[in-house]
């Protein structure tokens, strides 16, 4: 338990926080709190806890470690984007908890980071970066991201902030996907299973989906054969969402191009063959983790504890056990 709360009354629900509970202002008086970031010890009995959220980048083991024994709990907060590596302990938890996810935290982030990508993998960064190394003037045309079509293959939060950072980049035009079609102030949204007839015409495809049965392997050699020759494809999501093995026989065909946040396996061990694949630009999973995340995520966390101090809704809810 935190210093600053040890004199608490146990009555009052608890809060087990990632963040140090005194770093982040604002925090409802009406709730115990308690840091616990993963370490190999729990700062109270977990069976206290009411308000799980879950440590930031730690690992399906360490997020869902303490859940066993949470037998009061009532909240799972999540700091990514994704739940996948939570949902699975889902179904042992007591009924009525609510799952979190941390909509609005990652948007800015792995938007700008898509775009990153993006602009790199087309502008030939890489190829740079490795002539400058060898201190080789490499002149020569590279394909630009003006006139080009690009394809948003998960339009939420974060494919409408992908769209937001394409703008001003004179693309051709911007083409939206999502699990259900839907009308937007941009444009028509499509749905899924309009993919197979969007795919020919996309110079550059983003990928953001949320991991969900329905999108595990959903980028598969059918996927990829109908893009078109000399494609990006850029994966921000989960690295599930792309069967790897037909990824690099595209790579390695010359036909295709990608630049990916995300792989299948993570992290991707030495000597995979993801690491050698030609026209391949790979991150380390670092969408969500900038200096754009933390007042984010202190944001969220005041917001929704609030809300759970007062019996209000919570903001974000993706499930409900029971």
């Amino acid at each position: 338990m935190s210093a600053d709360h040890s004199d608490a009354p146990a009555s009052r629900p608890l809060a087990w926080l990632p963040i140090p509970p005194d770093e982040i202002d604002g925090l409802p008086g009406g709730l115990e709190y308690a840091h616990w970031d993963g370490g190999p010890d729990f700062p109270t009995d977990p069976a206290r806890c009411a308000f799980y959220c879950v440590p930031y980048m730690k690992g399906v083991e360490v997020s869902v470690r303490p859940l066993s024994g949470m037998t009061g709990l009532r909240v799972v907060q999540t700091l990514t984007a994704g739940v996948d590596h939570v949902e699975p302990a889902l179904p042992a938890l007591p009924p009525g908890v609510r799952l979190c996810n941390a909509g609005g935290v990652h948007d800015a982030s792995t938007a700008e980071l898509a775009l990153t990508l993006t602009l790199a993998a087309l502008r030939d960064i890489p190829g740079f970066v490795r002539a400058q190394d060898a201190q080789e003037w490499a002149p020569g045309f590279r394909p630009a991201l003006a006139d080009k079509s690009v394809l948003i293959v998960g339009y939420g939060a974060i494919g409408s902030a992908i769209e937001d950072r394409l703008m001003p980049f004179e693309c051709e035009r911007v083409v939206r996907v999502a699990r259900s079609g839907r009308a937007t102030e941009r444009g028509p949204v499509h749905p899924v299973d309009e993919i197979p007839r969007l795919l020919p015409e996309a110079d550059v495809v983003i990928v953001c989906t949320p991991l969900t049965p329905a999108t595990r392997g959903l980028v598969n050699a059918g996927f990829l054969a109908r893009m078109k020759d000399g494609a990006l494809l850029v994966n921000v999501a989960r690295g599930q969402v792309v069967t790897t093995e037909a990824l690099v026989a595209e790579l390695r065909s010359g036909r295709l191009r990608a630049a990916l946040d995300v792989t299948d396996p993570e992290p991707l061990p030495p000597g995979h063959p993801l690491w050698h694949a030609p026209g391949v630009l790979i991150t380390p999973h670092v969408g969500g983790p900038s200096s754009a995340f933390l007042p984010r995520a202190k944001r969220l966390l005041r917001a929704q504890l609030h809300r759970f101090a007062a019996g209000e809704p919570l903001h974000h809810v993706v499930a409900v056990t029971g």
